[in-house]
């Protein structure tokens, strides 16, 4: 018995190969929709922030026009 490995035939080879570049096209379509999703999250990422900093800034205004009116 020997532990030295086999190399398949032709089919063989040429089947896995297939397989193969089948299985690498769908992971560049799953990196893909990854981008995607990571994009629309680092938008959304930059809105909250946005709409926190004007939340802030209308009570600060909302703040000092209340001081300087007592």
């Amino acid at each position: 018995m020997s532990n030295e490995p086999r190399i398949p035939d032709a089919e063989t080879r040429a089947r896995h190969i297939t397989k193969l570049q089948e299985l690498v096209r769908r992971m560049d379509g799953h990196i893909l929709d990854l981008d995607e999703l990571n994009a629309k999250l680092e938008a959304d990422l930059v809105e909250q922030r946005r709409r926190y900093y004007l939340a802030r800034e209308a009570s600060r205004i909302a703040a000092q026009k209340k001081e300087s009116e007592s």
